[in-house]
């Protein structure tokens, strides 16, 4: 029997070890795919479900993006509200619904652990909005042709 000098190491050369390198840098595929689950459900049960929370019972709120943990056990939900931009106002009443909202995605989801939910506007809207109205201007229109 030979004794192998290389046993133990990790080898990054060639294509194998370019990939791996590359699947560090971003989420999953299970990380998305269960993010995306866990979006819909959470979307589903904001516009079915009827909150005790006064600050909850007329706002209407959507989810546009959940990242999760690597280890599946943390979701960052991005909420925005429908038609209007103070969704950091609804912020602490969120965060006081997350464990219920946890406790009804259990039934839909097909998750060992159901992730625990954290809360953060999404101000990707009013920041592409902001960049539209810039580039409208007519002095970066000038520039631009």
């Amino acid at each position: 029997m030979s004794r192998n000098p290389s046993r133990g190491k990790v080898n990054t050369a060639g294509p194998a070890g370019k990939l791996a390198g590359l699947a560090a840098s971003g989420p999953s595929q299970r990380q998305l795919r269960v993010g995306e689950e866990v979006r819909r459900v959470l979307a589903d049960l904001f516009a079915r479900t009827e909150f005790r929370d006064p600050e909850l019972v007329d706002a209407r709120i959507t989810v546009t993006e959940v990242r999760l943990s690597p280890d599946l056990k943390h979701a960052t939900a991005f909420v925005a509200r429908l038609g209007r931009s103070d969704v950091d106002a609804l912020m602490p009443a969120l965060r006081r619904v997350a464990p219920f909202l946890r406790s009804r995605m259990s039934g839909n989801l097909r998750l060992r652990v159901v992730p625990e939910i954290h809360f953060q506007p999404d101000t990707a809207l009013d920041y592409a909005m902001e960049v539209s109205a810039l580039l409208n201007k007519p002095e970066v229109a000038r520039d631009l042709d």
